[in-house]
C-alpha cells in the first residue's frame, strides 16, 4: 500500500469510532436502544476522544510529515478503538490506544526538533497530556479522574494551532506570554488532579477561562468573521467554541471535581461538544482536503449542523441545570444528529469534488487517444 493510501483505513477506523461513540453516548443518556455489546456505553469517552479525535489528529500529522512510520500511531489508536467497539474485554484495547498516543508524542518530538517554536511545543505538550491520561487509564484509574487529561490533549493542541496562526497578526511577546500563562495554569491544574481532583479541576478551569478570554480577544477569527464564505463560517465556529470553553471554565470553578451526574455531563460536554467539535467543524473544510488530497468548495449548508450543535447543546445543558431528563434526552439526540449531518455533508463534499476532478481530467485522456479532438 502506497503512503498516500495509508490514511484511508485509519480514517475509516476513526469514523467507526465516532459512530459507535455517538451510539454509546445516547445509551448512557438513557435512550433504550439496542445495546450492541454490554461494554459499549462505558466506552463512550475513549471512543470519542481517542478513537475518533486522537486518530484523526495523528493522521493529519502523519500526512504532514510524509514518513511511513508516522502512520503506526493512528493505526494503533484506531485498532484499539475497534477492539472497544467489538466489546473485547481486557487491557488490549486501552493498551493499543496508549501506544497510539505514544506514537503521536514521537511525531511531535520530530516536529519540535525541526521547528522548535512555542506553538509546536504547546501542541507537543497536548500530545503528552493524551499519553499521560491513557497511562493513568491503563493503570486502573477511573475515567472521571483522568478525563481532564484527555481534554488537555485537545485544548492545548487547539491553543497551539491558534497561536501558530497568530503569527499573521504578529502578536507581541507579551500577548503570546498571556496565552502561554493561561495554558500553564491549565496544565498545573491537570497535574494537581492526581492528588486532588477538586482543587486541580478548579485550577484547570481558571486556565480554561484565561484561554477562552485570550482567544476571544486576540484570535484572527475576530477579523475573518467579517469576510464571506468559508472564512466567515470558520470564524463563527471558532468564536462560538471559545464561548463554550469559557462556559466550561465557569462550570469547573463552580462545580469542582464532580465525578458523575448532570453537572459532570454539562461540564464535560461544554468542553468536548461545545468547544472541541466547534473547532472540528471549523477546521474540517481545511483538514479534510489536506488528508484526502481533494480540494472541496464551501457549502452554505454547513451552517445547518453548526446551528443544530449549539441549539441542541443548550437544550441538553438546560436539562442538566434544571434536572430535566426529557431535555437531556432530546438535547443529546440532537447532538448526535448534528454530528451525523457533519459527517454526511463533508463526505458528500469530498465525493462531489472527486467527481469534478475526474470530469476535468477526462478531456486530457481523450486527447491522448483522439488527437484530433
Amino acid at each position: 500500500m502506497t503512503q498516500s493510501r495509508l490514511r484511508y483505513p485509519m480514517l475509516a477506523l476513526a469514523m467507526i469510532a465516532l459512530l459507535a461513540g455517538i451510539w454509546a453516548g445516547l445509551l448512557r443518556l438513557g435512550w433504550g436502544w439496542p445495546l450492541l455489546q454490554p461494554a459499549l456505553p462505558v466506552s463512550h469517552g475513549p471512543l470519542m476522544v481517542s478513537g475518533f479525535l486522537g486518530t484523526l489528529i495523528a493522521v493529519e500529522r502523519a500526512v504532514a510529515l510524509r514518513e511511513r512510520w508516522t502512520y503506526l500511531g493512528p493505526a494503533l489508536s484506531g485498532l484499539g478503538a475497534l477492539l472497544l467497539v467489538l466489546g473485547l474485554q481486557g487491557i488490549a484495547g486501552p493498551l493499543m490506544i496508549t501506544l497510539g498516543s505514544l506514537g503521536l508524542v514521537l511525531i511531535f518530538a520530530v516536529i519540535v526538533r525541526r521547528h522548535p517554536t512555542q506553538y509546536m511545543v504547546l501542541m507537543g505538550i497536548g500530545a503528552l497530556s493524551w499519553l499521560a491520561g491513557n497511562i493513568l487509564w491503563v493503570s486502573g484509574k477511573p475515567i472521571f479522574e483522568i478525563v481532564l487529561w484527555w481534554a488537555g490533549f485537545l485544548i492545548l493542541t487547539i491553543a497551539g494551532e491558534r497561536l501558530e496562526l497568530g503569527r499573521l497578526l504578529m502578536h507581541s511577546q507579551v500577548t503570546q506570554t498571556l496565552l502561554l500563562g493561561a495554558a500553564g495554569i491549565f496544565l498545573a491544574g491537570l497535574i494537581i488532579t492526581i492528588v486532588s481532583l477538586d482543587l486541580g479541576t478548579r485550577i484547570a478551569s481558571v486556565g480554561m477561562l484565561g484561554l477562552s478570554l485570550w482567544l476571544l480577544r486576540y484570535d484572527i477569527a475576530r477579523r475573518t468573521i467579517f469576510k464571506e464564505g468559508l472564512p466567515r463560517f470558520v470564524a463563527l465556529c471558532l468564536l462560538s467554541g471559545y464561548v463554550w470553553l469559557g462556559a466550561a471554565g465557569f462550570m469547573g470553578l463552580a462545580f469542582g471535581g464532580v465525578v458523575a451526574g448532570m453537572r459532570y455531563d454539562a461540564f464535560l460536554h461544554s468542553i468536548f461538544l461545545g468547544f472541541v467539535f466547534s473547532m472540528i467543524f471549523g477546521h474540517a473544510p481545511i483538514i479534510f482536503p489536506a488528508i484526502t488530497g481533494v480540494q472541496v468548495s464551501f457549502d452554505p449548508r454547513y451552517y445547518a449542523y453548526l446551528a443544530l450543535l449549539h441549539l441542541s447543546l443548550l437544550t441538553r445543558i438546560s436539562g442538566d441545570v434544571m434536572i430535566s431528563q426529557p431535555l437531556r434526552l432530546w438535547g443529546g439526540l440532537l447532538n448526535g444528529i448534528a454530528l451525523l449531518l457533519f459527517i454526511l455533508f463533508n463526505a458528500y463534499s469530498v465525493v462531489k469534488a472527486r467527481r469534478m476532478q475526474a470530469t476535468v481530467k477526462t478531456p486530457v485522456v481523450l486527447k491522448r487517444y483522439f488527437p484530433g479532438k
